[in-house]
Order: structure tokens, then sequence, then C-alpha cells
């Protein structure tokens, strides 16, 4: 019926028009499917609801929501399935992944998909002023963003000339792209992330890209990069100059128990995080529900990690020992994720704590080991006050590359760091199927999903799939 009125409607037009004035006018007609870019986007106003549709599906359970920061744990040391469980992610804890996984095709549809949105803020015809370039500016860090953990999710990122993923900039539905080089996108997003830096003035909380949140993912980029001049430039800057602080030792326990964003009037140090909170969120397939023992509470702890802690170490609380349920007992259960209903956690994305271990790495691997052990030890003496490092080459690079796994525990990176250092996974403790995942292996890379490749020809599978 839609069909046929559409036509009557049609056919109504091309009379009218016919028998009044014999114009071409009414034949320059938009497919009734469809609303043009500059028509959808076409007010600052109309700019700022896009940018928030653009952040609301950061928040999808196929990203930062849930997946992404779980394939970072799960698929390496820290974590790993209980053997009572819900079923999900169990391809990434006993490594069986196929091209048909549906974590990575929704993973990799939800990134396009969010890329397209910022492609769309980022080509809006509007005249520029401050408050346009800075919506602008934070569409580009979004892109920047999804670029970096695609590029870290399927593909080689450490080889510079493998093939990466595929860049679409602009909004183009005939278009079938091949993989670009891991370089070439490389290169694409620190572009975008220089273009976010020189764009944005405005702090309006952590829940929002800000100008030196740009920065630090600037820094974390050159550092998987391996250049550790310009990741050590970077990371310097942002602590010297953003105004973000580290949360000192008395601060730790409540940061994780409050779910609240940063406010714009406060710079603790959440640099970015995907908020969630009582209205706006993913339900029982947020973050907090995989981990939490009043949701799921299928992911554990691996009391390997657990014990890289020491006694006085505030980290330590936020794994508790208990039980589960006709399942491990000892438990070791993750408390960094404490709110299941209500207000729900935020998932942090870049934090000032990360920058200090990125600065430190970069120096230690520039010979720079006065200032690797400045900032080492700047951030422990929030965390741990009995311990001070005072170590040298290759050992201050361990103690560093520790601090971070202990630091950044349920975050989402141990995975990608592993894969950066290019180490093999070799999983001590927990209850683990896999024991140990070759970095040569070709599953430590994510296959391109088989209805992706159905759709674009042009996209090559990754080896092994």
């Amino acid at each position: 019926m839609k069909r046929f009125n559409y036509k009557i409607v049609v056919l109504g037009v091309l009379m009218t028009g016919f028998l009044s004035s014999c114009k071409e006018s009414f034949l320059e007609l938009s497919p009734y499917t469809q609303v043009p870019n500059e028509a959808a986007v076409a007010t600052e106003a109309d700019l700022l609801v896009a940018l928030r549709g653009n952040y609301a599906q950061l928040r999808s359970a196929n990203l930062f929501g849930r997946t992404i920061p779980v394939i970072g744990d799960l698929g390496a040391d820290n974590a790993f399935l209980s053997s009572r469980n819900s079923g999900r992610y169990f391809a990434f804890d006993q490594y069986v992944i196929t091209t048909a996984s549906a974590d990575y095709e929704g993973y990799w549809n939800n990134a396009y998909s969010a890329i397209l949105r910022a492609n769309n803020i980022i080509d809006a015809k509007l005249t520029e002023n401050a408050n346009v370039n800075q919506l602008k500016g934070e569409a580009y860090a979004i892109r920047a963003l999804l670029y970096f953990n695609l590029l870290r999710s399927f593909s080689k990122s450490g080889d510079a000339a493998s093939e990466g993923v595929p860049i679409v900039l602009h909004y183009d539905p005939t278009l079938k792209p091949k993989r670009n080089t891991v370089q070439e996108v490389y290169a694409q997003i620190q572009s975008d992330l220089d273009k976010a830096y020189a764009s944005m003035t405005e702090y309006t909380g952590s829940a929002r890209f800000s100008k030196f949140a740009a920065r630090a993912l600037a820094a974390k980029v050159s550092f998987y990069q391996g250049d550790y001049e310009k990741a050590y430039t970077t990371a310097t800057e942002v602590i010297n100059s953003s105004g973000f602080t580290l949360l000192t030792s008395d601060k730790v326990l409540a940061y994780w128990a409050n779910p609240t964003s940063n406010a714009a009037s406060v710079k603790n140090e959440t640099l970015f995080e995907v908020s969630a909170d009582a209205t706006l969120n993913a339900g029982t397939d947020e973050l907090g529900y995989i981990y939490n023992q009043a949701g799921y509470g299928d992911l554990l702890a691996n009391d390997e990690l657990y014990k890289l802690y020491s006694d006085t170490d505030v980290r330590k609380k936020l794994i508790v020992i208990g039980s589960r349920a006709q399942a491990e007992n000892p438990a070791y259960i993750v408390n960094k994720y404490q709110n299941v209903a209500g207000d729900r956690d935020d998932k942090k994305v870049l934090r000032l704590s990360e920058v200090y271990l990125i600065a430190a790495e970069s120096a230690a691997r520039t010979n720079k080991e006065a200032d690797a052990l400045k900032y080492l030890n700047a951030l422990v003496a929030q965390r741990d006050p009995s311990l001070v490092y005072a170590s040298t080459g290759s050992t201050l690079i361990e103690d560093i590359i520790t601090e971070r796994r202990k630091e950044l525990a349920f975050e989402g990176d141990r995975y990608y760091d592993l894969t950066r250092l290019k180490r093999d996974i070799v999983r001590v403790g927990g209850r683990y199927a896999v024991r140990s995942i070759p970095y040569t292996s070709n599953f430590r890379i994510g296959p391109i999903p088989q209805t992706e490749r159905n759709a674009n020809p042009n996209i090559s599978q990754n080896p092994g799939y």
C-alpha cells in the first residue's frame, strides 16, 4: 500500500507540474528513503544532537559498553570465564573464534556505524565558529578512537606494511573499500587527533572529548606505534599542561565505587570515559554485569594477578576473595564495577594514570631512566606507598609493564599490550582451557566478519580464518 500511495502522489505532482508550467524542478526529488546530510545537520543545534548520538553509540555493548574491554582482559591473562556462566564470550576464553563470531561482527558493524556518524558531523556544511569547531573536534577524536581500536583488534597493528582496516571518511553507500595499510590508518588517526586538538577549546566533563583527552589518545597511539620519543613528548605535555591530577591513594576506592562522570568543574584523572547513567545504559549488557556477582558474574580475576598486589596496595581491594555458588571457591571477584542497577558505571577509556605509565615506559626506552623512574614512582606513590622503584635497564621496563597490568586491570588493555610487546599470552593460575597463545598465532587477530566480506568482496580476510 505504501508503494501504491507513493506512486499516486508522484503522479499527481507530475501532472500538476506539467499542466501548470512544464518546469523540470519537480523532477529533482531526493530519494524518499534518505535525508541528505546537509539537510539533517543544518544548524549548530543539529550538530550537537548528532554528536550526542555519536557518543551514545560508543555506549553499545558491542563497543566500549562491554565487548572492547572484555576482549582486552578475557583474551589475555587477567580474567577467565567461571565454570558456571551465562555463555557469553566463551570463544575469547577458549580461543575458538570464527568468522561468524557475533561479538566481532557486532564490534565491526557498530564501530563503522559510529564512524559514519562522526563523518557526517565532520562533513556538515556550517560556518566555522568556536562552537562548531569544538563539536567537529570531538567528532574527529571519536573517529580516531574507533579506528585505533579497530586497528588493534583486526590487524597486525605492529607491522606498518600489513593490512589494516578500511578508511572511510565520507558517506557513500556504493563504496566497497579495500583495507588500507596499518601505516595509512595510523596516519589518519594522528591527523584526526591533530585536528581535534586544534579545534577544541572547551572542557565539559570527561564524558565528552576535550583538547587534552585527544592529546592523551595521541600519546597512546604513538606509544602503540613504537614511536617512543613522540609518545613521551605528548604524554608529558598532557601531564604538565592539562590540569588533570592523579587520584591520591585515599580516593581510589571511592573513585571506582562512584559511577558519576567528572563534572565540567572537576578534573580528576579521568580524561575520557563512556558514560552511562540510570536512564541511558545497556541494561544487563553493561560491562559491570559481566563482572559483578549481582549480575552474571561470569568473569573472575586470575589469582596470579591478585598476587601481584602487595597488602599495602590500595588496588588490591578492587579484587575481593569470595565464592561463586556451585562454581569457584575461592573466587577472585572483580570489584571495579559495583553498579548494576540505577546509576551505572562509566567505562574508563583514558586516564591520567595511563599517561604517566606511557611517559615512564617511553622514557625508559629512549634512555631517559631518571624520567622513567620519576613518572613511575609518582603513580605508585598514590597506589602503594611501601613501594619505590630504583631499577634500571630491561628490569625497569619490566617493572613498568607490571605496573601497567596492575593499574589498568579489567579496563581492556592487557590483551593489546601483550600484542604490542609481541609476547605470547601465558595463562598461569585461573581456570583456562587454553594456557598459551603464541604471538604468532593467527587467532591473536580478530577475523573480518563473514557478513562484511559477503557484502564487500574487496575486503580480504586475515590469515587462518
